[in-house]
């Protein structure tokens, strides 16, 4: 708790309010990422419709074309899916489940990758050389990839059923463990930078122990970097997902993210159909942008050879 009150303080004292009171693109994002996200968190409270009931679901009510358009039902603003599910209550569900897939792996990624960059960075030699090299192993592999073959043998293995109750969990898992190396490497350039500083000696000299140094003294200053590449990580995650969900290795039907919501419309996007794929596509995209222009924000602020007056 006292480091999330230090870590607000700096935050205050820092230029970063400073520049983003200036900057017009920052602020546009930011309140565009924040509706969405309190949105997606309310959802249960503000959707018409929940679109995990089956008592609210009729087949009949299928292909619903939005309000604004003919034959259209004044109860569905955004028209129905496939499955005669409310489909703005559906994307509602649906942003909820993407951002948290996106929030808990960049979480999971920058706790293995945070943890292995100060060691590979302040221990050094060969723990360093071992460690960089696992990260180039991971890194010679896309993410897709890796998560397309564990996804597919952990179907395979525990079956559909067995894997659509624990989908969630799963695909941050994957995500997770595939993304962490290019925090590593971002945190041990940082560490190597912090660690020939004097105040790492003044602790050294105190007799603190390594474990203190590194987690203590060396990535409190580390963190900038880390907000900026955690930030852009998110929204990789989210598109990693969507991308899984198209390919029928992410969320079941019954709990949709954005990325199911596509690939189900995707089979009747040429019959007339086109909002249940192009409106969540819509959203994913908002989202997507809206947290990487915030991810250059920060960048250019943490960097002040980029971000000038």
């Amino acid at each position: 708790m006292k480091f999330v009150t230090n870590l607000w303080q700096q935050l205050l004292q820092s230029d970063l309010l400073h520049y983003y009171k200036r900057d017009k693109v920052a602020i546009v994002s930011s309140v565009v990422f924040l509706i969405l996200a309190l949105m997606a968190l309310l959802s249960p409270i503000i959707a018409p419709f929940d679109p995990y009931d089956l008592t609210q679901i009729d087949l009949m009510d299928s292909e619903m074309p939005p309000a604004w358009m003919p034959n259209a039902d004044e109860r569905f603003l955004l028209g129905t899916d496939d499955q005669g599910r409310d489909l703005w209550s559906t994307i509602l569900y649906g942003m909820r489940v993407s951002l948290l897939i996106g929030i808990f792996a960049v979480l999971l990624q920058s706790a293995i990758g945070i943890v292995i960059g100060l060691v590979s960075g302040y221990v050094g030699g060969r723990v360093d050389s071992v460690l960089m090299r696992i990260a180039d192993v991971q890194l010679s592999f896309s993410t897709l990839m890796v998560a397309i073959i564990v996804l597919a043998i952990v179907k395979n293995a525990f079956g559909g059923e067995t894997y659509s109750s624990y989908a969630m969990l799963i695909l941050i898992l994957v995500i997770g463990l595939s993304e962490w190396p290019q925090i590593a490497r971002t945190v041990r350039s940082s560490v190597l930078g912090e660690k020939e500083k004097e105040y790492v000696d003044a602790a050294h000299v105190m007799g603190f122990g390594p474990i203190r140094i590194m987690f203590k003294h060396i990535l409190p200053n580390c963190l900038s970097p880390i907000f900026v590449i955690g930030t852009v990580q998110i929204a990789n995650a989210i598109i990693t997902e969507a991308a899984l969900s198209f390919l029928g290795l992410g969320m079941p039907v019954t709990e949709p993210s954005l990325g199911s919501l596509i690939s189900i419309g995707k089979e009747y996007l040429y019959s007339g159909s086109w909002w249940i794929t192009l409106i969540p596509g819509f959203f994913l995209i908002v989202i997507v942008i809206s947290i990487n222009l915030l991810g250059d924000f920060l960048r250019d602020v943490f960097n002040p050879r980029l971000y000038k007056d």
